[in-house]
């Protein structure tokens, strides 16, 4: 815990900035975490010490404790307290030939990706220059979730060219995977042209179907797709927990 003296630091919280006491308290104890001066003997120090702390009530500190609970960042055992849940974050390798499958074999024992919702819809200007698409061609858009041991990694969002993939969301829906639903379409291989990433805190939906606590990060990778002819065949968002993945940049894999 940080301390001054050996006695507990007050750190103070933004009462007037329109986000939620319990938010604000989840974040610096996150934060806590990945720096270091909470849970370092991997148990969170008691309620009543965390609400000293941070100025709060107790119960504001034991929402923050149910939502990073929630999120996979700390687990209770009955009688011992709270703890720091040690998961290893898996490793995703970005390469010219990235596949959610390949990418996590050998680091966990299942792995699916099943379709959320879908729609045929007029390309927003992004979609449309990436995939090299007349301005307000119609795209499928899907929205995706995979899962490693059926716990949520990532969630996507991609488009496909609606007029050569007429029922791209079906065969996804039936297959589970995007690079099976490319063979019905006779495209056995695909390069990734770019990958930009960044991060930010996960909107909504992320949190909902991530299962995390509001002000989680999630890394967002956002990747063009080619045949092996160049011809762009997917724009995709895709958005992972930040504290369960780390993504791994082949630089010496390069699609000319």
């Amino acid at each position: 815990m940080a301390k001054i003296s050996g006695r507990p630091r007050s750190v103070d919280v933004e009462r007037r900035n329109g986000i939620s006491l319990w938010r604000q308290i989840a974040d610096r104890i996150r934060l806590g975490i990945a720096n270091g001066t909470l849970g370092g003997d991997g148990r969170l120090p008691p309620e009543v010490e965390l609400a000293a702390l941070y100025g709060v009530n107790r119960h504001t500190v034991r929402t923050a404790i149910a939502a990073l609970m929630q999120e996979g960042l700390l687990r209770a055992e009955q009688g011992r307290g709270t703890f720091v849940a040690k998961r290893k974050k898996l490793s995703f390798p970005i390469s010219s030939r990235t596949r959610f499958s390949a990418g996590l074999q050998g680091q966990v024992s299942a792995r699916r990706s099943r379709l959320l919702t879908h729609r045929v819809e007029k390309a927003p200007a992004r979609v449309s220059d990436a995939l090299g698409l007349p301005a307000g061609a119609e795209v499928i858009r899907l929205e995706t979730l995979s899962e490693a041991d059926n716990f949520p990694l990532t969630r996507s969002t991609a488009w496909f060219d609606a007029e050569r993939f007429s029922g791209f969301a079906e065969a996804f829906a039936e297959l589970g995977s995007i690079t099976l639903s490319y063979r019905r379409y006779g495209i056995e291989d695909y390069l990734r042209r770019s990958t930009v990433i960044s991060a930010r805190h996960a909107d909504v939906d992320d949190l909902e179907d991530l299962r995390l606590a509001p002000g989680a990060i999630v890394l967002v990778a956002v990747a063009i797709n080619v045949d092996l002819d160049g011809r762009p065949i997917q724009f995709a968002e895709t958005r992972f927990a930040a504290d369960r993945v780390e993504l791994s940049i082949a630089i010496d894999d390069v699609v000319p």
